[in-house]
């Protein structure tokens, strides 16, 4: 039986979570006029509201809600509204946004009349402010997915917006549950004080193979297929400039002739305007793109899974979970980079939110349709919300849903991931008799390793065993990878309720067998 807890709960909610830099702060204060209603919503009732429609619908959409509901949560937050847009006669637009050319009179001419609309009713309802474009769209624009990021200040204008058949969503961009508060469990990436022996193999020329690629046969991988060849995009927090082994050292030892791109789409704060660099200041970033890719070189690291895949690395949030304005654009922007690479086969997300946003799930499916592999981790939490299921955007359909689970049998998720009927794969990351013993990655800097778990390492792990598949026939389909990696696994052809098709057994995927 489900237990019944406050929404409190659900900032917890992330893959992992960790600790946000200062709060972002709306640059423009709400005006208040006389005549009008001004009170909004408390943060309670709609936290109430959007707790029942997770226990009813097992999502949130913010179409779900009202007028009235919609424009508190934006008042609640900084008032930054995401619009989704199309010409009036346009049907079924989120399965062609791939196809789709905003830069297009037809299309301009709609999102011009939408930002033409709110400028000029949130200044005839609040005047003397002279409100213009620049004053409501402080975040970078989107050249490629039909949206507009602007600050709406009236539950009239939300009301006229919602009318039109051009605008296919409006919903408050930056609403989090309990503003600023993060867990810190994602962030800090320090070395490991200690590490049994148990936990590591060392292997040739001199690095460490963490002990949870031996239980899904990734080094019987290695002989096959090293990932040499494809490109995986890592959307996380950035990398560490101080980690050796992501920079100059990425080409070391028995990795060689392969590259790592390191790029920004995040904006840290309103003033700045542009995105802040691929510099991770959390750690989380940095510990998924050494389970991805580090290197087999020396020095004692740990070693990656496709340890000669190439690297496309986006820092795209702050933090692991998707909740701020900036973090939902950052991850949009991020997903259409990777998404117009043609080099770019898979796409690893170890982020992700409780509450859905349209403008990146826009960006899923844009993405997909691209033809990218999208692996997203399905959840880890605290214990007491461990009954929830399989978070955004690991839920949606474009996406595949990855969960840790612990070593040996029986079959069991680690103490904090979530799993559910969503949840495709499995990646085994925790010792049964030790839950602190996870995953051996990189740290920040250095070369002693560091250990992290969660549905992150195993979302990231999972990535790092699809590059070496498709590193065996570049030419295969997204499809027909799955299918590999779906006909090595523990549990296929049976398939369980909450844990997917189970463990993949990397040798086999890679033989094909």
């Amino acid at each position: 039986m489900i237990r019944k807890i406050t929404f409190l709960v659900f900032l917890f909610l992330a893959v992992n979570s960790c600790n946000e830099e200062a709060s972002q702060q709306e640059s423009l204060a709400q005006p208040i006029v006389e005549g009008q209603a001004t009170t909004p919503l408390p943060k309670s009732e709609i936290n109430q509201f959007i707790e029942r429609q997770l226990y009813r619908h097992n999502k949130f959409e913010w179409n779900m809600g009202d007028v009235n509901l919609i424009w508190s949560a934006s008042v609640q937050s900084d008032s930054l509204m995401a619009i989704g847009y199309k010409p009036a006669k346009e049907q079924r637009v989120e399965e062609r946004l791939h196809l789709i050319n905003i830069q297009t009179p037809e299309w301009q001419r709609v999102r011009q009349s939408i930002i033409d609309l709110v400028v000029r009713e949130t200044n005839r309802e609040f005047p003397g402010h002279h409100y213009t474009v620049r004053d409501l769209m402080p975040l970078p624009d989107s050249k490629i997915l039909p949206a507009i990021d602007i600050k709406i200040f009236s539950p009239t204008i939300i009301q006229k917006l919602r009318e039109m058949p051009e605008v296919r969503y409006i919903e408050p961009l930056g609403y989090s549950p309990e503003g600023g508060l993060r867990s810190d469990s994602g962030c800090g990436s320090t070395a490991a004080s200690s590490i049994p022996a148990a936990d590591y193999t060392t292997i040739s020329p001199s690095v460490k193979q963490s002990w949870h690629q031996t239980a899904m046969n990734i080094p019987g991988a290695w002989s096959q297929s090293t990932g040499s060849g494809i490109t995986v995009a890592l959307l996380d927090t950035g990398t560490s400039p101080s980690q050796a082994k992501l920079n100059g050292e990425f080409n070391s030892g028995q990795s060689s002739g392969r590259t790592h791109e390191r790029l920004g789409t995040y904006v840290s704060c309103w003033f700045c305007g542009t995105p802040d660099g691929p510099n991770d200041g959390c750690g989380h970033g940095t510990q998924m793109a050494g389970l991805i890719a580090a290197p087999r070189g020396s020095g004692g690291t740990a070693v990656g899974a496709a340890y000669n895949c190439n690297l496309l690395s986006i820092r795209v949030t702050s933090d692991v979970v998707i909740n701020g304005s900036s973090e939902k654009t950052g991850v949009a922007d991020g997903l259409t980079i990777a998404a117009n690479r043609s080099n770019v086969k898979i796409i690893s997300m170890s982020i992700g939110d409780v509450i859905s946003t349209s403008r990146v799930s826009d960006a899923v499916k844009y993405a997909y349709g691209k033809g990218k592999l999208i692996f997203a981790a399905a959840g880890t939490s605290l214990s007491w919300t461990s009954w929830w299921g399989v978070i955004f955007p690991a839920n949606m359909a474009e996406c595949v849903a990855i969960t840790g689970v612990k070593e040996g049998l029986p079959l069991e998720k680690c103490n904090t991931c979530h799993e559910g009927s969503k949840v495709d794969f499995v990646a085994v990351m925790q010792r049964r008799s030790d839950t602190n013993r996870t995953a051996l990655t990189l740290a920040l800097s250095g070369n002693t390793p560091a250990y992290v778990g969660g549905s992150s390492a195993a979302t990231a792990t999972t990535a790092g065993i699809a590059a070496q598949v498709w590193a065996t026939n570049p030419s295969m389909t997204r499809d027909q990878v799955v299918t590999k990696l779906k006909n090595a696994s523990s549990l296929y052809p049976s398939r369980n309720a909450n844990l997917g098709w189970g463990i993949i057994d990397a040798s086999r995927a890679v033989a094909g067998i």
